[in-house]
């Protein structure tokens, strides 16, 4: 059963940024999004994805929800306490959701198309530093901020199917 809760932030509110009632759906004041480069492989698709959510929970520990455990008390991590929401574009939406993101300052993760090429997280970073902004091959990017903002970021793009 759902609890209304009640903070500083008002009525229904709760101090992670959801909205919730007895009998209402719980509905986020932020979104997590990951938008990736329509042509990609599947297991690009996947990979790209875990890699740019993994970001976002490590800057973002507000993110992160409690620990789970199955009724017979296992243990298992915490995972966001929101959907993540994927979305498809071609590169030209991509590039556009990037300059967005930059423009509004909303964290953000960047997967580029040098890293399928790599083996580590030192080649990887490396590999995104070698690159002006501006001329980054994306092949994802995941961003996290109040609805609107994101939905703007994402003007273009799909969801993924």
């Amino acid at each position: 059963m759902q609890r209304m809760y009640k903070t500083a932030r008002g009525p229904g509110r709760h101090s992670r940024g959801m909205t919730t009632t007895d009998t209402a759906p719980v509905r986020f004041d932020t979104k997590i999004a990951v938008l990736l480069r329509e042509d990609l492989e599947t297991w690009q698709r996947l990979n790209v994805t875990a890699f740019l959510v993994s970001g976002l929970g490590t800057q973002l520990p507000e993110l992160v929800g409690e620990p789970y455990a199955d009724a017979d008390d296992v243990p298992y991590l915490p995972m966001f306490r929101q959907p993540v929401l994927v979305f498809e574009g071609t590169k030209e939406t991509l590039t556009a959701a990037h300059a967005r993101a930059l423009s509004r300052a909303l964290p953000r993760a960047v997967f580029t198309t040098d890293l399928f090429t790599t083996g580590n997280d030192r080649d990887n970073r490396a590999a995104v530093r070698a690159v002006g902004t501006h001329h980054l091959d994306l092949a994802g990017i995941a961003v996290h901020g109040p609805r609107n903002a994101v939905d703007k970021v994402l003007k273009g793009a799909r969801m993924h199917p």
